[in-house]
């Protein structure tokens, strides 16, 4: 189980914003806000004496059961984040066979077939494949896991997967099944969360058959676990990029008069309005990586 409590969580934003401020990124001003606001914390009842709460960990597959209907609607921000860096690396490629990897609903799958490409998706949740079918007709969409994907060997020339390996323990075998379905030559370009806002506690929920709190596993990739996933099976680095959200600014609200903690479904985001400046400052960070590989010709 995980022990999650709003005065932990706000303290650690605070202390991450402390830190920048440290190494000179804000001014004097800016840490007596802070040290104010801490006091302030820990001196609200509904917060410093708050319980806590008991998550579960939930399994991908109950999460994203939970999440298809709504996973396109309101946008996902992190699509803004990996989208254009994405569609990049796909237009200087020729239209083949390509594989979007955990495809979920289909968001990569249908850029690609509107690029040409003959599409084949594989996700191991029955319900986001069924809305990557509706959503792309022309694609084959296939149930599957990415440590064993359901396809041949040397079956394709691009493998796309979009904001999925954070769920994946460790990289090395899915990372040697991208590169088993390659065609040698072939490209691999990969959007995942980054590390760093999986860390701020950017996880979906995964809850129990009553509401119970539960999260999917999440985990935090850094780029030296891609390359050493990437590099032993013939991947080769042809772009890395780590993009942030667009800037905001505007500067952040004024915390608000009453503090109060609302529901945990509500977690981590509702928390952020209680210290909007403190929170702007601890989150300004990459939203997403993005790799380029290519697949290496055997000499």
């Amino acid at each position: 189980m995980i022990y999650q409590h709003p005065l932990a969580y706000l303290l650690g934003l605070e202390g991450i914003a402390l830190m920048r401020a440290w190494v000179g990124d804000f001014d004097q001003d800016f840490v007596h806000r802070r040290l104010a606001e801490i006091r302030r914390l820990l001196a609200t009842e509904a917060i410093a004496g708050h319980d806590g709460v008991m998550v579960d960990r939930g399994d991908t597959l109950t999460g994203y059961r939970q999440w298809a209907a709504t996973y396109d609607e309101p946008r996902n921000s992190l699509f803004d984040c990996d989208e254009p860096v994405m569609h990049q690396i796909i237009d200087a490629l020729p239209p083949g066979d390509a594989l979007d990897a955990a495809c979920g609903t289909g968001r990569y799958a249908e850029y690609l077939a509107g690029r040409g490409h003959r599409v084949v998706g594989v996700d191991s949740s029955p319900d986001m494949l069924d809305r990557a079918r509706t959503r792309v007709p022309s694609g084959e969409f296939l149930l599957g896991d990415l440590h064993q994907l359901p396809l041949p060997d040397s079956c394709v020339d691009l493998v796309v997967s979009g904001l999925a390996l954070s769920h994946v323990p460790t990289l090395e075998p899915v990372m040697a099944e991208f590169a088993r379905v390659l065609r040698p030559g072939g490209h691999l370009a990969i959007s995942d969360a980054h590390h760093d806002i999986v860390f701020r506690g950017s996880n979906p929920h995964a809850l129990g058959p009553n509401d119970e709190p539960g999260l999917v596993a999440t985990y935090r990739h850094t780029p030296g676990d891609f390359l050493r996933a990437a590099l032993p099976t013939g991947l080769q680095v042809r772009r890395c990029e780590e993009p942030r959200p667009l800037p905001v600014d505007t500067p952040p609200p004024p915390p608000p008069a009453d503090l109060t903690v609302s529901d945990w479904h509500d977690w981590p985001w509702s928390l952020l309005d209680l210290i909007p400046e403190a929170s702007r400052a601890a989150w300004a960070v990459p939203g997403a990586i993005i790799w380029h590989f290519q697949l290496t010709k055997p000499s």
